[in-house]
């Protein structure tokens, strides 16, 4: 199961990542009351993600139903990180990371 989602494990590595990174530059912008949805979601797609790739790794019989919940998660995360996008460079990369994640969930799903 480990190689057959070696390409949805670094996408989830990656997507933690990217919203662990945002989660952090958010808190330190002036206006983060306006981001608050954004760290809200930013803290629950790396959670999802990184449980997931932990659950891959374990072999778990929940893969695919894990998949589809993580998908909309970074779907939601995604859509939320574009709204920013245009003002904050890690929104933007976060939202990249998300949506190509996503996809990769909807693969295993």
């Amino acid at each position: 199961a480990h190689e057959q989602h070696q390409e949805l494990i670094r996408a989830l590595h990656d997507c933690a990542a990217e919203c662990n990174h945002c989660f952090d530059a958010c808190l330190q912008e002036d206006d983060v009351k306006m981001l608050a949805q954004c760290i809200r979601l930013d803290r629950e797609c790396a959670d999802i993600c990184a449980f997931l790739e932990h659950a891959i790794t374990h072999n778990s019989p929940f893969v695919s139903e894990l998949a589809a919940v993580c998908a909309t998660i970074c779907e939601a995360c995604a859509e939320e990180c574009e709204k920013h996008a245009d003002h904050h460079e890690h929104c933007r990369r976060c939202a990249e990371a998300c949506r190509r994640c996503a996809e990769a969930c909807r693969n295993a799903a």
